[in-house]
């Protein structure tokens, strides 16, 4: 690379944290221009760390999606996802804490407190904005914010529908170090096919039965194999009682049917090719409170 280039280049990571649903998928597929990070209404739909390239002429910027922090560990599922996201704080050169409008949770401060120790340039996204009826009320809150996080820069935004994501970006390209690209200019993310797939089954699943099944469920793929211009696709859905297997197909299989079609459309959109998917559902007791069970379905990323 011609070392004039690499001294105006910026390359670094910029981690994406808040508590549950203040959308931090959203900004970070906002960001990127196109859907990476799979999104619901119902709160820790993000349960890994997700990686998010966003390449310029001068800059890359790694962004990495995160788990919405949260002060409650009933199960082992929500230990793993507070240990993703709150790992992640360590080794970024920013951070981008996501909140939403002039709200402040004991989860918010959860989420503030897991920043002591890191040594990222902090930068506060105040999201949601566009929905606040009275736009006069943020002011107290920028000051209480400014007041709380002195060291910060802080930047109302709406994840929704772009406003002010020029400024945010811009403020998080000024903090990156100087220095060579580690991806290649046109790579999206370090994720596997199988990995994004599964997330695409699992947010279907979400947003057609979050009310039903709302953390019960995860996702294996089981085969991945292209044969000729066709990806044939196996995958598993596991959930934790009979009960909510019979939810999850539906009558005469009705319901599982609607979710591999919905989920087979965006596969295809996302993998640019025709896919054949097969969907199982199959019931594991207790895997989302059981530390080995995690691991065995993938849960093992922190």
């Amino acid at each position: 690379m011609n070392t004039n280039i690499a001294k105006s280049q910026r390359c670094g990571y910029v981690a994406i944290i808040g508590r549950p649903n203040v959308g931090k998928s959203s900004l970070l597929n906002r960001i990127l221009g196109q859907k990476l990070s799979i999104t619901s209404k119902k709160p820790q739909t993000t349960r890994h760390k997700l990686l998010g390239i966003k390449t310029t002429d001068l800059s890359q910027i790694l962004y990495v999606d995160t788990p919405g922090i949260h002060k409650e560990e009933k199960r082992a599922i929500n230990r793993y996802m507070n240990q993703a996201a709150k790992g992640v704080v360590r080794d970024v050169d920013t951070v981008i804490l996501v909140t939403d409008r002039t709200d402040w949770q004991k989860n918010d401060q959860e989420a503030a407190d897991s920043l002591k120790g890191g040594r990222g340039q902090l930068i506060i996204a105040i999201n949601k904005v566009d929905l606040l009826k009275d736009k006069t009320s943020l002011l107290p809150h920028l000051a209480s914010m400014h007041e709380r996080f002195p060291a910060a820069e802080i930047i109302p935004i709406s994840a929704e529908n772009g406003e002010n994501l020029d400024a945010l970006e811009a403020a998080v390209e000024k903090t990156l170090p100087y220095g060579d690209f580690l991806f290649a200019e046109d790579q999206l993310t370090d994720r596997s096919e199988r990995f994004l797939v599964a997330e695409v089954i699992r947010e279907k699943i979400m947003r057609q039965l979050g009310e039903e099944l709302p953390y019960a469920v995860t996702i294996q793929i089981e085969s991945f194999k292209v044969r000729g211009k066709v990806i044939h696709i196996d995958g598993i859905v596991f959930v934790e009682r009979d009960g909510q297997k019979a939810i999850l197909i539906g009558k005469n299989g009705a319901k599982l049917k609607r979710i591999g079609t919905d989920a087979r459309v965006s596969i295809e959109r996302l993998l640019d090719q025709k896919v054949m998917l097969k969907l199982w559902v199959k019931v594991k007791s207790g895997w989302s409170d059981d530390e080995r069970a995690l691991k065995s379905l993938g849960y093992d990323d922190i």
